[in-house]
């Protein structure tokens, strides 16, 4: 079985469980100015362009920076704690490993900022990602297809011949919309069918074998 030209990952709720501490840094400024925030509000945020999630903050918890300054305090937080501890989600490291051995090369694909994604990669050994495609470095944020097509733009691959991993429904869609076969790993949010997407319940145990098998379903489906 042929694995993936290359496999392109979401970071916060696929790679790290860093949704708790983007969770955490909402109600924080969001209460800091007298509004009330809600895990509804929050899950509505999860895998959005940081802008369209800084509007809506500004919007919702009557926040009066503006959103810049809200991304700015966001990310002070949350890279704060990443720096403290990383939260890799199961099996997220192995995986990454074990293409990396496999000659797959991988690449990030966040709609964080480019300060929290240097923060994780950091902290994995070096060149564990050939690319790296971050919210404030495309016009486009997901749910739409640009931050893929970038990805396989810079790895000099054709996104139909890539896997992507992702755990909400914007990431699916935004990887989907751009050709990818996807794996949906569910976490904060569920998922919906989405087709050119299978499920999977956790990538603890997944191979590059077992993934690019996903995949083919995915592509099928």
């Amino acid at each position: 079985m042929s694995l993936p030209a290359a496999v392109l990952w979401d970071m916060d709720g696929t790679l790290v469980d860093t949704e708790p501490y983007w969770i955490e840094a909402e109600h924080a400024i969001v209460e800091e100015h007298g509004g009330t925030w809600s895990d509804e509000y929050a899950h509505q945020l999860v895998g959005n362009d940081l802008m369209v999630s800084a509007v809506f903050i500004k919007e919702h918890g009557n926040v009066p920076w503006e959103p810049e300054r809200i991304i700015d305090e966001l990310l002070v937080r949350v890279v704060g704690q990443v720096r403290e501890h990383v939260p890799w989600r199961p099996g997220a490291r192995e995986l990454l490993g074990a293409l990396a051995e496999a000659g797959v090369p991988n690449a990030l694909v966040t709609m964080s900022w480019r300060s929290l994604a240097d923060a994780v990669v950091s902290a994995l050994p070096e060149g564990s990602f050939a690319a790296v495609v971050t919210g404030d470095e495309v016009e486009h944020g997901k749910p739409h297809p640009e931050p893929y097509w970038a990805a396989a733009r810079l790895l000099g691959v054709e996104a139909g011949d890539c896997v992507a991993i992702e755990d909400s429904p914007t990431g699916v869609r935004s990887a989907v919309a751009a050709g990818v076969p996807t794996i949906a790993v569910p976490h904060v949010v569920a998922v919906p069918e989405i087709a050119g997407a299978v499920h999977l319940a956790s990538l603890a145990g997944v191979t590059p074998e077992s993934l690019t098998a996903a995949a083919r379903s995915a592509r099928a489906g």
